[in-house]
């Protein structure tokens, strides 16, 4: 079981669909709406990382179940989402966890890998959401979480992943502006640096760099997986009903970071994270 500072129950009956929703942050955030209530559907190109990631929730008394989705694909999108109906009758919130993204200089980017990038990232999200919407949610209405990064001052080395996610953050509100009559809320949660499974699949030396890089925030340490899952629950509950189309920073106050009040110790301070 794992801490939550959220009302037990607060998601009963409630149907929560997660992609990348297998291992680190997506399957940290379904963790949390089990604890809750919800029922999930976790979703993943890869089964293997499925299974174990519904090994976890199960043997926390979870009831959930898994599917295999690649969201560049449309029948894989359409499969998904008609099975996760079948199996719960609806989709209440929708977390759009599921992306991808290489490191490389702007300059050594190709066509194929730009394509890649942007299919997954800014594509497979759409065409997901809107699978999501016409199955579902424009009968029953809902809650739309996207999780993309904090970009605002760009990405460098990861330029087609920052394009790509700007635009989901751009296509929240749109999606929050035409899905608001039929009682569907969309939002984005934008991470800063986060110690997750997620870092795993870098080089070492680019791991490195990115924790470094990662306590350069007013916190000053790197966030947790936890709290981009508090974020996302918040989002989705009753308190944030009045709340749509915005795009919330979970940084530590990195994108308040200036280099006149730069981090003096980063180990000092590790006490400000409560989960």
């Amino acid at each position: 079981m794992i801490n939550t500072v959220f009302k037990e129950g607060l998601f009963k009956d409630k149907v929560v669909l997660i992609t990348g929703g297998g291992t680190g942050i997506g399957l940290r955030i379904a963790r949390e709406f089990c604890q809750l209530g919800a029922k999930a559907v976790i979703a993943s190109r890869k089964m293997e990382k499925l299974t174990m990631g519904l090994k976890v929730l199960t043997d926390e008394g979870a009831e959930a179940i898994a599917l295999e989705c690649n969201i560049r694909e449309e029948e894989s999108v359409k499969s998904c989402v008609s099975s996760a109906i079948s199996a719960f009758g609806k989709i209440d919130i929708l977390v759009n966890n599921g992306g991808g993204q290489f490191p490389s200089p702007a300059e050594f980017i190709n066509r194929k890998g730009w394509h890649a990038v942007i299919e997954t990232n800014l594509t497979g999200t759409f065409f997901l959401t809107q699978e999501v919407f016409n199955q579902s949610m424009n009968k029953y209405g809902g809650s739309i979480i996207n999780i993309t990064m904090d970009n605002r001052n760009g990405f460098p080395m990861l330029a087609h992943s920052a394009a790509a996610r700007a635009g989901v953050q751009n296509l929240t509100m749109s999606l929050a502006t035409e899905w608001g009559k039929y009682g569907v809320r969309v939002n984005s949660i934008l991470p800063g640096i986060i110690e997750s499974s997620g870092l795993d699949t870098y080089a070492p030396a680019f791991q490195e760099f990115v924790r470094a890089y990662g306590k350069n925030n007013q916190c000053y340490r790197i966030g947790t997986e936890a709290e981009v899952a508090g974020a996302v629950v918040f989002l989705a509950s009753p308190a944030a009903s009045f709340i749509t189309g915005i795009s919330l920073a979970v940084d530590g106050g990195e994108s308040i970071y200036t280099p006149l009040m730069p981090p003096i110790d980063n180990d000092k301070n590790e006490r400000f994270s409560d989960v």
